[in-house]
């Protein structure tokens, strides 16, 4: 499998390298098939595929439509070795999606706790904000992630910060907290 993996990567490339004005689609065709099977290996952990990926220096923090990139979606699926992998390979722990969620944000919503622990171990910033102002540690507040919510203030993460509806760490670990608005 490795090889034959391996082998189509690398046609898939040869062909776009070489492909015509005219042929345009198809290229565009070919890069999108392999940015699917690129985030699908990180959905199911496929360190195989993965691998291939890597080897052929695809770019790892390539985004989806919805802006998540191969690492944000193994944290959400709580693909350890695959975060790992993709970590150590060079892939960006602090990307955000369109809604400026992190792989951070998504391990502790998702409960997956070794996962944020490796992340918050990353070189990004404690307080990294999603488009609604919501740091880690007010997820790790929220949803009662408490060893996270204290390696993140031992990183140094503000636990007084403010997000866009005024919550605060404090609050959320109350439940107390102020929804955003619905949106049409």
């Amino acid at each position: 499998m490795r090889t034959t993996l391996y082998a189509l990567l690398l046609c898939m490339t040869a062909s776009m390298a070489h492909a015509s004005p005219s042929d345009t689609g198809t290229a565009a065709d070919t890069q999108a098939q392999l940015r699917e099977l690129f985030f699908q290996a990180a959905r199911d952990g496929r360190q195989d595929m993965l691998s291939e990926f890597v080897n052929a220096r695809f770019d790892l923090n390539v985004q989806d439509e919805k802006g998540y990139t191969a690492l944000i979606l193994a944290a959400y699926h709580g693909q350890q070795a695959a975060v790992t992998q993709l970590l150590n390979a060079g892939a960006d722990p602090c990307a955000k999606d369109l809604r400026g969620n992190t792989a951070l944000m998504g391990a502790i919503f998702k409960g997956e706790l070794s996962i944020a622990r490796q992340l918050v171990a990353a070189d990004c910033a404690a307080d990294q904000r999603n488009n609604a102002g919501q740091t880690a540690a007010m997820y790790a507040a929220l949803f009662h992630r408490k060893d996270i919510l204290e390696a993140l203030a031992a990183k140094g993460a503000d636990l007084n910060a403010t997000d866009a509806m005024g919550n605060r760490v404090q609050n959320l670990e109350r439940g107390e907290f102020q929804p955003l608005p619905a949106t049409r």
